[in-house]
């Protein structure tokens, strides 16, 4: 059995009451963080079975070494009253993919940093993109929105197995963790949006040129032969996005600068 992907699907659509609806039916924030570190270890315990978990490389190197010096600016961002155990894991895949699970547990694939060539300035836009979707608990809102429309917890395996070459007994895991959140939509554009902006002023506390968020974008727009990277799937088009990115590019650069003098 050869390990080809760990899909995390993540669904917000933003209405009122959700997050509410979410802490009367039992999924507070501190909650649904245990719940999510839970499903992270068995998908951990999954990528390390199938020798996945790259934990040595050069590359998994960068990644936590960009990880771990936004991990205090995210912390101080933290507004959820909960404190995160921040975590993050390198999936050794060709997949251009990456993610963030509520309280912080994260991971990033390898194809993602290295077919794409990214800088650490590039790096430091993809996590500080998903740090925002944990910090403003996105994955919280959809939970809610769930149980008030009345889906609840219903996700079938053919929702993974449509993404195609997906290994079958990844499909039956993955069903069960995704049933957890009640997620099988693409986040909101409004919750896309804020990630965006989010991860460019936390990538410009840390000390990270936010310019290369617009660079990391064209990049994944241009992958794949016109084809979209499955961290672009779901997401609002890069046109659009970088539009909104350079509109909040002047106030992330004084940021920048203000941390470079520190």
């Amino acid at each position: 059995m050869k390990f080809k992907k760990i899909l995390y699907i993540s669904a917000i659509t933003l209405i009122a009451g959700c997050e509410s609806m979410a802490d009367l039916a039992g999924y507070n924030s501190q909650a649904l963080n245990l719940k999510a570190a839970q499903s992270y270890n068995t998908l951990l315990s999954e990528a390390q079975s199938e020798n996945a978990l790259d934990t040595r490389s050069p590359t998994a190197q960068r990644v936590h070494q960009v990880f771990n010096r936004m991990v205090p600016i995210a912390d101080a961002d933290n507004r959820t009253g909960v404190p995160f155990q921040w975590q993050m894991n390198v999936i050794r895949s060709s997949e251009l993919n990456a993610w963030a699970m509520p309280g912080g547990k994260m991971a990033v694939y390898s194809g993602l940093v290295e077919k794409l060539h990214l800088t650490d300035d590039e790096l430091a836009a993809v996590i500080g993109h998903e740090m925002t979707h944990a910090l403003r608990e996105h994955t919280k809102a959809q939970v809610g929105q769930q149980l008030l429309t009345g889906l609840g917890m219903q996700i079938g395996g053919a929702v993974l197995a449509s993404q195609g070459n997906i290994n079958p007994n990844m499909i039956d895991m993955g069903s069960g963790l995704l049933a957890e959140y009640g997620i099988n939509k693409p986040f909101s554009r409004q919750h896309e949006t804020e990630a965006d902006i989010g991860g460019l002023m936390l990538m410009a506390r840390a000390g990270y040129n936010p310019q290369a968020a617009i660079n990391v974008w064209q990049k994944m727009a241009q992958a794949g032969g016109g084809s979209t990277p499955t961290f672009l799937s779901t997401h609002p088009s890069g046109a659009d996005r970088i539009a909104v990115l350079q509109q909040y590019l002047p106030e992330a650069m004084g940021i920048y600068q203000q941390s470079r003098g520190r």
